[in-house]
Parts: structure tokens; sequence; C-alpha cells
């Protein structure tokens, strides 16, 4: 039983010219067909993949680059807007403050106004009521002065006389209340 396992062993190792000369012939015929049947194509796929690919990644940086150019556009629109809106907010604010002014100067003035007209017509009423008073005045004097002196004078002197003495009476009580 050794001696099978020696002869196995010695015809693995021996070297056969025959045998070496068809196995690098089979070899070079399977390599010539490999090369040009199956090399050709898995190397034309493979180029196509790694194309592919490529344009993918060149794709995909280009999609980025816009990506980020829009998120940058889209920030400064967002910055842009609220600034704008922030100007709104401060000039409708000023605005409100100014239409506030001009209600209070208008209102002040017609305050004024009405004030005016109602110290014109005070003094108006007044000056009414002094000449009415003075008029009496002159009216009862001149009957005192007819009742005292049993007679009457003409009508021009007394009336001259009496609005004399009426001119003085404020005057004076004008200058006690003071």
């Amino acid at each position: 039983m050794l001696l099978p396992s020696v002869l196995a062993s010695s015809s693995f190792v021996e070297v056969r010219p025959g045998l070496i000369f068809w196995t690098i012939v089979t070899f070079i015929l399977v390599l010539v067909v490999l090369r040009a049947k199956a090399w050709g194509p898995i190397l034309q796929l493979v180029e196509e993949r790694e194309k592919q690919i490529s344009n993918a990644i060149e794709s995909a940086k280009r999609e980025r680059a816009e990506a980020e150019k829009l998120l940058a556009d889209q920030k400064t629109a967002i910055a842009e807007a609220r600034r704008e809106a922030a100007e709104m907010m401060r000039r409708n604010q000023a605005d409100m403050e100014k239409f506030r002014d001009e209600l209070m100067a208008k209102s002040r003035k017609e305050a004024e106004e009405l004030k005016a007209g109602a110290r014109r017509e005070i003094e108006e009423q007044k000056s009414k009521a002094i000449a009415e008073v003075r008029s009496m005045a002159v009216d009862l004097s001149m009957e005192v002065a007819g009742k005292l002196l049993n007679e009457r004078m003409d009508d021009s002197k007394h009336r001259a006389l009496a609005e004399q003495f009426v001119q003085s009476l404020p005057v004076q009580g004008a200058r006690k209340s003071a």
C-alpha cells in the first residue's frame, strides 16, 4: 500500500514535456478567447460604469453648489425681507407719531381758537354791557340832575356832562379793584 502512494507522488512531480506544452497552449488559447470575447466587453462595461459614476459625482457637485447658492439666496432674501419689515414698522411708527403730533397740534389750535373766540365774545358782551350800563347811568344821572336842578338843560349839554362823569367812574373803580 505504500507503493501506490509513492507512484502517485512521483507522477505529480514528474516533468512531462507534452503535458506542459499542451497546458501552455490551452492557457494561451483561453487567454486569447477571453481577451477577445470577455475582456473587452468587461473593460468596456467597467469604463462605462466609471463614466456614469464620475458623471453622477459631477452632477451631485453641481446640484450641491446650486443648492448652496439657492440657500444663500434664500438667506439673503429672508434677511432683506426682515430688514424691509423692520424698516416698514419703523416708518409706520414714525408716521403714527407724526399723525398723533399733528392731531394734537390741530386739537390745541382748535382749542385756542375756541378759547380766543370765547374771549372775544366775552369782551364783546362785556363792552355791550358796559355801554348799556353807561347809557343807563347817563339816563339816570340826567334824571337825577334834572330833579336836583329842577330845570332841564338842553339834552346835548346834559348828555355830554353825564358821559364825562360816567367815563371817569370805571377808571376810578378799576384802580380801586386793582
